[in-house]
């Protein structure tokens, strides 16, 4: 049919665990290093704020550079693409909307760090700090959402 011509489908989906749970893996640990960043700067430990706030500076960039390695995977090896269907196109306007509001986090992660570096924040005077930090907790929860949702279900 011609639709079928438009959307051939891909030839497989993305199997959930691989990539997709490493990735989650990768957010929840992202969600306690930014936690331990936080006490850490509550506690007036300076040196602990900036190895754990750089820590989930690093853990975001490498879901980043997983997410970018999946969506290779998905197109060169599993024809998963925009055009597949449904699917295909739900699986990337999701991952994808995901993965600027991660690209966004860490941008922001990097400003409140080299903030913290400067000495810009105080254990009573963080509330730029802990905006970032809850918002860095707001993607994780929905990447756990997505992971069960999009991968799993």
């Amino acid at each position: 049919t011609p639709d079928m011509e438009k959307f051939p489908g891909a030839s497989a989906v993305i199997n959930p665990w691989h990539l997709p749970l490493i990735n989650t893996a990768i957010l929840i640990s992202s969600s306690f290093t930014i936690t331990l960043a936080h006490h850490a700067l509550k506690a007036g430990r300076r040196s602990a704020t900036i190895l754990w706030h750089g820590l989930t500076i690093l853990l975001g960039i490498i879901f980043l550079s997983f997410q970018i390695a999946e969506y290779v995977e998905a197109y060169q090896e599993l024809g998963l693409t925009l055009h597949s269907g449904i699917y295909g196109a739900t699986f990337f306007m999701l991952t994808g909307f995901h993965g600027v509001h991660v690209t966004l986090g860490t941008l922001m992660l990097i400003i409140i760090w080299l903030r913290v570096l400067k000495g810009h924040f105080t254990p009573d005077n963080h509330f730029g700090y802990e905006a970032v930090a809850w918002y860095w907790h707001f993607v994780d929860v929905v990447w756990v959402g997505l992971f069960l949702f999009v991968y799993v279900f």
